[in-house]
């Protein structure tokens, strides 16, 4: 049986970094929403295709078009040891597009993990980031700062701040997450499949709640 974990997790929790870690750990194929998006849009495939009209139009995609593209790399046969999705669903409507492309294709969702981090550690991790002007070095305040305010350690440029990097625009970024999402884990929730995980530790103690939380939900 395809047996799926979903990933939850807000900006700056780190959850890239943790599907590539459990994926590996547990022999399971992620699937990154975004990656799966650019390699359609890169390989200019017939989903990649349609999926440009709307980018190009600034609009967002629809939910047929991602939910075929997923459905098309979960009826690959590497994926038949299990999957783990990471930016997807996004929803509860996805969710249960979901649900039925696995029911389809013999398998489930099987757990889904999510990672809480309290709003204002999201805000300082992800609000700190500098990046230096000559070749995009980039520096945090707190977890990576240049030996000189201001300067870049390699090449001597000055640092500036990303619009998307800036603490309001980082506010916003968040508070979007948290408002699109919270329907999606009481969906999870419901269906007694959401798993909690403090995700303001080190990343190897997140990861060890991870596999900690999988092990118990008996899901593998």
């Amino acid at each position: 049986m395809l047996r799926c974990i979903v990933l939850l997790g807000p900006p700056g929790a780190g959850k890239g970094t943790q599907a590539h870690l459990v994926a590996k750990k547990m022999g399971l194929i992620h699937i990154s929403s975004g990656d799966l998006f650019r390699e359609h849009l890169h390989n200019n495939s017939a989903l990649g295709q349609q999926a440009r009209v709307f980018i190009d139009r600034g609009e967002l995609v629809p939910d047929d078009l991602t939910i075929s593209m997923v459905r098309e790399r979960l009826s690959l046969e590497d994926c038949q040891t299990g999957a783990l999705l990471d930016g997807f669903p996004r929803t509860p409507t996805q969710a249960e597009a979901l649900a039925e492309v696995l029911e389809d294709l013999g398998g489930e969702v099987v757990s889904v993990p999510y990672i809480s981090v309290p709003t204002d550690v999201l805000i300082a991790r992800l609000s700190g980031r500098w990046t230096c002007k000559a070749a995009g070095h980039i520096y945090h305040e707190l977890l990576n700062p240049p030996h000189k305010a201001g300067i870049c350690d390699h090449d001597g440029s000055e640092l500036f701040q990303r619009e998307d990097d800036k603490a309001e625009t980082v506010k916003r970024r968040i508070q979007v997450y948290l408002d699109q999402t919270e329907p999606l884990i009481e969906y999870y929730k419901d269906r007694c499949l959401l798993v909690q995980v403090d995700g303001d530790q080190s990343i190897k103690q997140v990861t060890e709640s991870l596999y900690q939380a999988l092990d118990s939900s008996e899901s593998l």
